[in-house]
């Protein structure tokens, strides 16, 4: 075990997976200047041709990824930013995500786009976005949403040796967090298998992302009012552990999801839905949804940051389901 960021665990599990299958390379914006510290010595390691930057084209890359996983490569893909996804919905949506089912199967592409969700910074409405949420609305592609270093690590190996594409999406907010990384080259956590990350009895809290410290940091204050609440982390929303978060919810009759994306259609929203069709009648009360409201992202830190989900907006979410009328964000009391 080695103590390590998020970032780091991310480095290590490109450089593993890279050392174990030549058929994998990288490639993307700004890899060999190694912006953010994901690619740090790979030009040494494995060579130009496996290191690859792109013009700041992702119509063009992401699609050169498409032609060369159908080919026998095993393309990483940086995109850098979530938002950055946008100009090549084309070859996402209409190739990558469908080509293995109208080729009758004999198309594979095993490909992992990684792209961040670069939100909370002031980074205003055009490089905020966090959109997972329209990607799960696409058959053919599985969807990560790693929260910690470890299942950044363990996850983003899974996903590079899945025969089926990827989107890795990672939450800046938690960039800086650290964790003891397994050293073991096959440490490895299968996709659609979502963790516990704190037990608890009277409210279950399906948090996403980066919204999953917010959830644990709620979670503490709620003990101090007596309240125990569970968090459920699915860490991929497709395939989805609708098994973990059922029983989960059946356990406490109660339940919040917990979204930094947009409300309207978001995983929070899709994760209600099966709780309220599947587990009604465990339900104590209604399923509430802690998201950001459905507004672009202002450049502005004072009105940006009162947009996302916090901890307070969760205690007092919790508060309302397990009959508390009042919550003081400020005292910490009720």
């Amino acid at each position: 075990m080695a103590r390590a960021t998020y970032l780091e665990a991310i480095r290590q599990a490109q450089m593993e997976e890279m050392q174990r299958d030549s058929r994998v390379f990288i490639m993307g914006e700004d890899i060999i200047c190694n912006v953010f510290g994901t690619t740090t010595g790979f030009v040494d390691m494995f060579g130009a041709e496996r290191v690859l930057d792109t013009p700041i084209s992702e119509n063009g890359f992401i699609g050169a990824s498409a032609g060369a996983a159908m080919v026998g490569a095993r393309p990483i893909v940086d995109v850098t930013i979530s938002s950055f996804l946008y100009p090549a919905m084309d070859q996402i949506i209409s190739i990558i995500a469908k080509s293995r089912y109208i080729y009758g199967g004999q198309a594979r592409l095993p490909l992992v786009i990684r792209c961040c969700l670069f939100y909370g910074n002031s980074n205003a409405a055009q490089h905020s976005d966090r959109p997972y949420s329209m990607f799960m609305n696409v058959p053919g592609l599985k969807i990560i949403v790693p929260s910690d270093p470890v299942d950044m690590k363990g996850m983003l190996k899974v996903a590079i040796r899945d025969d089926d594409p990827v989107l890795c999406f990672e939450d800046s907010t938690c960039w800086s967090s650290k964790a003891d990384l397994p050293t073991d080259p096959d440490f490895l956590i299968p996709l659609g298998k979502g963790d516990v990350k704190r037990e608890g009895t009277d409210v279950s809290v399906i948090a996403v992302a980066g919204a999953v410290p917010l959830a644990l940091k709620a979670a503490q204050k709620l003990a101090g009012l007596g309240i125990s609440a569970e968090i459920i982390d699915p860490r991929s929303l497709v395939p989805l552990d609708r098994d973990l978060i059922l029983k989960s919810v059946r356990k406490t009759g109660r339940a919040i999801t917990v979204d930094p994306a947009h409300q309207t259609c978001s995983a929070a929203s899709e994760i209600s839905a099966m709780i309220a069709e599947f587990a009604f009648d465990a339900l104590r009360g209604p399923v509430l949804r802690v998201a950001t409201a459905d507004t672009h992202l202002p450049f502005s830190p004072a009105i940006e940051k009162s947009l996302y989900p916090s901890v307070d907006r969760i205690v007092t979410a919790a508060c309302r389901l397990v009959g508390v009328e009042h919550f003081d964000s400020a005292q910490g009391t009720v």
